[in-house]
């Protein structure tokens, strides 16, 4: 068990580090380009956020929180997604003194207790953005154009954009009550969760993943078709939106997502290269959360993505991810006096911004150079004592194998004026 990661978890490894380095950098560009700053939040917060701000009818509040007492024994929840958190800062911070909206994005590490399958982890990596204050729906056209952006950016294709509203208080109100009508001569034939749903939350039954739920609910009336006429007009004015940005999307009456706080726009954007399970990216409004949680009636906005789906998507497309700067040269020695020479050269390259490196396991200079080839090494110099007595040895373009003799003072000045991108090539191995 030591030696073994529990059930959920992976090891993200130097050899595809690069990947999700690649994937971060892009989104901190994109967010960048639209204005969002980013947030850190905790890992854990108090379990009440969750419960509050969640719902305590959704499956990641009664089935899925890691959930435990502190020395204190006061409950604290690992957190199993972003957007509570950055609820709480946002109230706890008086970020509503500040202009509006506030725009905001994250990159954590979250964590459910859920059944493990291909993309889906207990411990994985969410990308979120969220946006508080502005009320119409433009807010969520740039939310929606933000994501479009990133998965064009990423070249990734065969991607569509599905919407839906789950409408206000009062229209749901009004809904809740003929869909309870419609569910209620198959309530027995509910999964238990479900019929547990009914009285408190029977919208959350239209999200149940359960087959035999799925079959009753198939035919059942569609909140988009009984909104009121603010969230109709709010609908009606992000379809606009998106049509003036050449954004193409569908109308999907199932979609509520599994989250309580969730008001009018719901949306998802889903591909077609991940099987069944195909939501990539997912959010919608949240109009209430803020006041839910303790703070003033704030409009909000959000969504998240996986990056460990992202990434998937990314690979089964065959998207190449550039790789990460190999090393610009390689030092191998001969003797105790061209290691300590050595290891001061590599020191001073390294204090120059220039990835170097040399022997520190006594290999022969054979086994140095083939470790110079495994690391991808641009250069290599051979050092011994007459290397070192003469100031001269041959730089040697690992390459295409051609020597220069040049002055060992000289190595740091040559190399930092070579323009890496055009004449070296790296390869990580």
């Amino acid at each position: 068990m030591l030696t073994k990661s529990p059930k959920g978890t992976r090891d993200i490894l130097p050899s595809e580090i690069h990947k999700w380095q690649y994937l971060e950098n892009e989104i901190a560009k994109v967010c960048d380009n639209f204005g969002y700053k980013e947030i850190r939040i905790p890992v854990f917060e108090h379990t009440e956020l969750f419960q509050r701000g969640v719902g305590d009818t959704t499956d990641i509040v009664q089935k899925e929180m890691y959930t435990f007492l502190d020395k204190g024994d006061r409950s604290i929840t690992l957190r199993p997604e972003g957007t509570a958190g950055v609820v709480r800062s946002y109230i706890e911070h008086g970020m509503a003194s500040l202009p509006q909206p506030v725009k905001l994005y994250y990159n954590i590490t979250a964590y459910r207790y859920e059944n493990v399958q291909k993309g889906r982890y207990r411990e994985f990596h969410q990308f979120g953005v969220e946006a508080f204050g502005a009320k119409g729906p433009s807010i969520d056209v740039e939310i929606i154009a933000m994501i479009n952006v990133l998965l064009n950016r990423l070249g990734i294709e065969d991607i569509e954009l599905n919407i839906n509203s789950i409408g206000c208080k009062k229209c749901r109100s009004d809904y809740n009550t003929k869909l309870k009508e419609y569910l209620k001569p198959n309530l027995q034939k509910l999964c238990k969760t479900c019929e547990d749903r009914f009285e408190r939350n029977p919208l959350r039954i239209i999200d149940c993943k359960e087959e035999k739920c799925k079959e009753i609910t198939k035919e059942a009336p569609a909140l988009v078709d009984n909104l009121c006429e603010e969230c109709y007009e709010h609908l009606e004015g992000l379809k606009k939106g998106l049509e003036n940005l050449g954004i193409k999307y569908n109308i999907d009456k199932n979609i509520v997502r599994g989250l309580d706080y969730y008001t009018k726009t719901v949306f998802e954007f889903v591909s077609k290269n991940i099987g069944s399970q195909g939501t990539v990216c997912g959010g919608g409004r949240y109009d209430g959360l803020v006041e839910v949680c303790g703070g003033p009636s704030t409009p909000g906005i959000g969504f998240a993505i996986g990056l460990e789906r992202l990434l998937m998507v990314m690979e089964n497309q065959g998207i190449e991810f550039p790789n990460s700067r190999g090393t610009h040269i390689f030092i191998a020695t001969i003797g105790e006096k061209a290691q300590n020479y050595a290891q001061r050269l590599v020191y001073n390259l390294r204090k120059e911004g220039l990835n170097a490196e040399t022997d520190l396991m006594g290999k022969s200079v054979k086994a140095q150079m083939k470790y110079a080839n495994k690391l991808g090494a641009c250069f290599s110099i051979v050092l011994g004592d007459n290397e070192i007595d003469t100031n001269k040895a041959f730089l040697k373009n690992m390459d295409t194998g051609e020597e220069k003799e040049i002055n060992l003072d000289t190595v740091i000045d040559r190399l930092k004026n070579i323009e890496t991108e055009s004449i070296i090539t790296v390869t990580n191995v």
